[in-house]
């Protein structure tokens, strides 16, 4: 055997074996193979949220002048010799809809209601445009509602941290894993926060296992050293108990002191905490919403990090909302619920996402099926059988005692334990360290395990009655198990007949069984419920008529308007869109890209690309992943750069045929009228075709020679006549 090159290799000099691990044979470290496919969309609010690769035929669909229609495919026309790709959508009454597929950013997936409850739109009626008009006015009130409170936020200063480099390198050597690197740039942006000197206020979205905690104990360091103390909030005791137990070990080689408070504690432990927090000596606090009550008093808080923000009540959010103004607050949550998923996005709070799964952990596999004794005994052996453990959630206290019985009789090998929130604290806390420490194999439990306790060795989870559980509940649930490199189950368990929202939400949870689908999970729990929740309750209804995605979509342009201090046009509330005909196909051939929802992912991204710098990099990637473009897709890519120049002018469409090109141009357009006379009389090329219409006279034999005239005169335009 050859010598390699490896740093972790071992050799047994007496018989010559040499033990090499994976990272010495392939000089590269072991990556999660979701990570690389995800890395290609690196603009995460773009690429999630308008991803169409998961439309199919039937589901409804936003056009944003035509309003609410089914995605009925992709089909091929033939224009008097332009061959064009379009999505044709069906409306009421039958009516279809071709939609050419340079304006795919006119299309959003719908999400608000259930896809069954939505009545399509009627081509031609006025309806669309008056509730698209409702949904503008609300989102203009929001933004401006919005953007008052981020201003005052952002007006107040808040604490620079200084980072001393030597000790921050010191206590991220104690880590113990490879960061992966959505992780290291969570951590890298909570670093910039704290170190700048308005008050931080971000959201790190990542799955249940996918590192978090270490964001979380990273900002922690970087606050106690810079002298102030740290509030750390769980939904749970029992997910307290963990969290301390977590910053007591890794801060054990500091001058950190850190203390719990939790029902677990006694009286004197928690007198000597809550002293400890009004005088000083306790830098770091972890505990239930109690932390942020009006008696509890802290010297100098500095930072409050929030896990499961979406598990605490009204009152307690309030309270939360109310230390928002003066601390740094970093929010942790594996589903985010929408209203917090909507502000992320629109750049109304910092949002790191974390998708990327730790070097070779598994995605945890889903089965849903009808309860049966005989499914429960074969998923649990086969977990017992290679010495893993079981978590059967039962969340009836009522009947927990009859279903142990029945376990019991059903799994004599097993050992049971039992755990659920009515037990007295000390018998909790028994239960749970027995079980971390294998005396149970079986854990028969309610919701109380849904948080966060990590339990490496428990692959297998049985949950009954799942079609009790909602969404992110499920997600939750499922992420208790799984957190080791062993392939993990969860059974759902459903009795025979269940509602078709249960129905839709086990489907959601089985499919969405890669790693880091907490994301979209979370938009589909907005599709099941409806998307009330969003921005407060007066805005339901404006939102089911427009669909979640086009209303944030006016949001953020409200917002965009009046940062920039113009009004937003509630007539056409998300800018100009530019037509462009050239009498040519522009399309990506099914010969060059085969994969219909391929095709119709990259359409809609060219669609949305708002910079030059953008079009570029698809233009290389569909080079390096489908060789050379044919003319077609040269067109497209030309189409979309046109776009973009005629956006700037104000122009509405283009229409390029072989003697003339024809522009016509938007009511609120940038141009200076002055310019466009005094352009007519020195070039006699250029003429009038009515009030709103240039026409410029060119002979135009081939495509290539259209474009590039189309060019010269948008460039023309914005030498001469936009204003100076």
């Amino acid at each position: 055997m050859g010598e390699g090159w490896g740093e972790g290799k071992a050799v047994a000099d007496q018989s010559a074996i040499a033990v090499i691990t994976e990272s010495d044979l392939y000089q590269y470290v072991a990556r999660s193979r979701v990570h690389n496919r995800r890395k290609k969309h690196a603009a995460v609010s773009d690429g999630l949220l308008r991803d169409l690769a998961e439309i199919n035929i039937g589901d409804p669909v936003v056009h944003e002048e035509h309003g609410i229609g089914r995605y009925m495919g992709l089909v091929t026309i033939d224009l008097g010799g332009e061959t064009n790709e379009m999505m044709l959508l069906e409306y009421a009454g039958e009516a279809q809809l071709y939609v050419p597929v340079s304006q795919l950013h006119l299309i959003s997936r719908y999400s608000g209601q259930a896809h069954e409850n939505i009545a399509l739109h009627k081509l031609g009626s006025g309806a669309w445009n008056k509730a698209k008009r409702k949904a503008a006015e609300k989102a203009r009130d929001t933004a401006a509602e919005l953007l008052n409170l981020y201003a005052r936020r952002a007006a107040q200063s808040g604490h620079k941290f200084e980072i001393n480099e030597l000790d921050y390198q010191a206590f991220a050597d104690g880590f113990g894993y490879e960061e992966t690197e959505d992780q290291a740039a969570a951590i890298a942006a909570v670093i910039k926060d704290l170190t700048q000197a308005k008050p931080m206020d971000r959201l790190v979205c990542g799955d249940v296992g996918f590192g978090k905690t270490e964001v979380a104990l990273r900002s922690a360091f970087v606050a106690v050293m810079g002298g102030k103390q740290v509030a750390v909030l769980a939904p749970t005791t029992l997910l307290v108990e963990q969290h301390a137990q977590n910053f007591a070990d890794r801060f054990a080689d500091f001058p950190v002191k850190v203390a719990s408070l939790s029902r677990f504690n006694n009286s004197k432990a928690t007198k000597a905490a809550l002293e400890g927090m009004a005088d000083g000596t306790v830098d770091i606090v972890i505990g239930t919403h109690k932390l942020v009550q009006d008696d509890i008093k802290f010297k100098n808080l500095g930072l409050v990090i929030i896990d499961e923000e979406h598990r605490f009540g009204v009152r307690q959010k309030e309270q939360l909302k109310r230390l928002r103004a003066n601390v740094d607050i970093l929010t942790m949550t594996a589903t985010p619920i929408p209203r917090t998923l909507s502000m992320a996005l629109e750049g109304l709070r910092d949002f790191s996402l974390i998708t990327t799964a730790p070097s070779r952990r598994l995605a945890v596999k889903t089965f849903v099926k009808p309860f049966s004794e005989g499914s429960v005994r074969e998923a649990v052996l086969r977990e017992l059988k290679r010495g893993g453990q079981v978590f059967f959630l039962h969340n009836e206290v009522d009947t927990i005692e009859n279903m142990r019985e029945r376990l019991e009789t059903l799994l004599p090998e097993a050992r049971i334990g039992v755990a659920h929130g009515q037990l007295r604290e000390r018998e909790l806390e028994q239960v749970m360290r027995d079980f971390l420490q294998q005396r149970f194999n079986v854990l028969l439990c309610s919701t109380i395990i849904e948080t966060g306790i990590d339990i490496p060795n428990a692959n297998t989870i049985i949950i009954n009655r799942a079609d009790k559980f909602g969404l992110a509940q499920l997600h939750q649930l499922r992420g208790r198990v799984g957190r080791s490199h062993h392939q993990a189950y969860a059974y759902l368990l459903t009795p025979e007949y269940i509602t078709k929202d249960a129905e839709k939400r086990l489907d959601a949870i089985a499919a969405a069984d890669e790693l880091g689908a907490g994301f979209t999970l979370a938009m589909q729990d907005l599709e099941i419920r409806g998307a009330g929740e969003i921005l407060g309750e007066g805005q339901s209804g404006e939102m089911i008529q427009v669909g979640f995605t086009l209303y944030t979509e006016m949001l953020k342009q409200a917002v965009r308007d009046l940062k920039k201090g113009h009004q937003p046009d509630l007539d056409a509330p998300l800018g100009i869109t530019t037509e462009i005909k050239l009498h040519s196909p522009a399309l990506l051939p099914e010969s060059y890209c085969p994969d219909i929802h391929e095709r119709l992912v990259l359409y809609k991204r060219l669609a949305v690309c708002e910079t030059v710098q953008q079009i570029n990099a698809i233009h290389e990637e569909l080079v390096d992943r489908f060789g050379l473009p044919e003319q077609p897709v040269k067109t497209l890519i030309e189409s979309h750069h046109l776009r973009l120049m005629a956006k700037e002018l104000g122009i509405n469409a283009i229409d390029a045929a072989g003697e003339a090109v024809t522009v016509t141009f938007g009511k609120n357009n940038n141009i200076d009228p002055t310019e466009i006379i005094l352009l007519i009389q020195n070039d006699k090329k250029y003429r009038l075709a009515g009030a709103d219409k240039l026409r410029f006279t060119a002979e135009m034999e081939n495509i290539e020679v259209r474009i590039n005239t189309v060019k010269n005169v948008l460039k023309t335009l914005q030498n001469r006549c936009l204003p100076k």
